[in-house]
């Protein structure tokens, strides 16, 4: 079984059982699992790939013990002392974008999903749910699908960290589509979780442009393939499936990495939570998020730095710090611009 065919439930099953401390300079744990996490009873089997990347990874380390800060890290990137950034985000940096959470009780679209009688919320995310009836997810889908929202300065900092050359790849939970739109080249980009930018039939695996796919699910109905009236799937990993074949450039990108941003994300959900610790334990962590989550609530490295409250603030903050506000704003006035224009064309 090769890494690139690994499902998210058997990759769980391949993280390995036990508890793992490294310490790079005897100052700084980076703690894989934390005991009693509730993802370790799913981690059964040890993984030679995944255990011997993450060793390779974790090696090394710098002697500072002077605790790092925000300016820190942006007179790094300004005086491009690192040039391979990675950023990891999720659904926290596409919310200040109104994108709904169809978890909450009383938004419009958790009530226009109960009509389906969801055995529970993330029913609407299990293959085998899908096979039997995919009417939820096309009712999430036609909320979600890309061009309903737009962008915000989260999402084109990481574009003017890419027009930098400062920008190694960003690995993103969110099916949202908001990286593409604002302009981050889908090379650039590793969408953990999937894409509505394409799709596949599930009967015969035709495969579809995205936009192939927006009349039926703007108006509501079900894609079938022009072939074999298959039910076409937007390329979503759903739980029971397997991680796109693209996740597994973790494995050469943050052994290169300088410096690691992660903002807007819970770290709970498995593989992606773990990459938090994959880089060197020399590299810069910087976390940009509501909460402490993950590695850095019971494990804080001197170069590890916290910008807590707002995600689209602590952004700022950051832009701010480098001095980047001027031709941020530039950059998304311009598109703003853009994107006016184009019901005109």
């Amino acid at each position: 079984m090769t890494p690139s065919l690994v499902s998210p439930v058997r990759l769980y099953l391949s993280l390995g059982s036990r508890t793992r401390t490294v310490f790079a300079n005897g100052l700084c744990p980076r703690i894989l699992c934390p005991a009693g996490c509730a993802e370790a009873v799913f981690r059964q089997t040890p993984s030679p790939w995944w255990n011997g990347a993450r060793e390779f990874f974790l090696r090394g380390g710098s002697g500072s013990t002077e605790q790092q800060t925000l300016e820190d890290i942006a007179n790094s990137i300004r005086q491009r002392q690192v040039k391979r950034v990675i950023v990891m985000a999720g659904a926290g940096i596409s919310t200040p974008s109104g994108i709904p959470d169809f978890r909450s009780p009383g938004s419009g679209l958790y009530d226009n999903l109960q009509q389906y009688n969801l055995p529970y919320a993330e029913a609407i995310f299990e293959i085998g749910f899908f096979h039997k009836n995919p009417n939820p997810f096309f009712a999430l889908a036609k909320e979600l699908y890309p061009g309903n929202y737009r962008p915000n300065l989260a999402h084109y900092f990481v574009r003017l960290l890419h027009e930098k050359g400062q920008l190694l790849r960003m690995y993103t939970q969110n099916i949202d589509g908001l990286e593409r739109l604002a302009g981050i080249p889908p090379q650039m980009l590793v969408e953990a979780h999937g894409t509505f930018a394409t799709a596949t039939c599930t009967v015969c695996l035709k495969k579809y442009e995205g936009e192939k796919l927006r009349p039926d699910v703007m108006s509501g109905m079900v894609p079938k393939c022009s072939t074999c009236k298959g039910v076409v799937k937007p390329d979503i990993v759903f739980f029971g499936e397997e991680l796109p074949r693209h996740f597994f450039k973790y494995l050469t990108d943050f052994p290169m990495a300088d410096l690691l941003i992660i903002m807007g994300t819970s770290l709970e959900v498995e593989p992606f939570a773990s990459l938090a610790g994959a880089v060197r334990n020399s590299v810069p962590r910087l976390l940009i998020n509501r909460d402490l989550v993950g590695p850095f609530t019971w494990s804080r490295c001197s170069h590890d730095v916290t910008q807590l409250g707002d995600v689209v603030s602590g952004v700022q903050s950051l832009v701010d710090a480098l001095g980047w506000t001027r031709e941020l704003n530039a950059v998304i006035s311009a598109d703003a611009e853009k994107g006016a224009a184009k019901p005109e064309e």
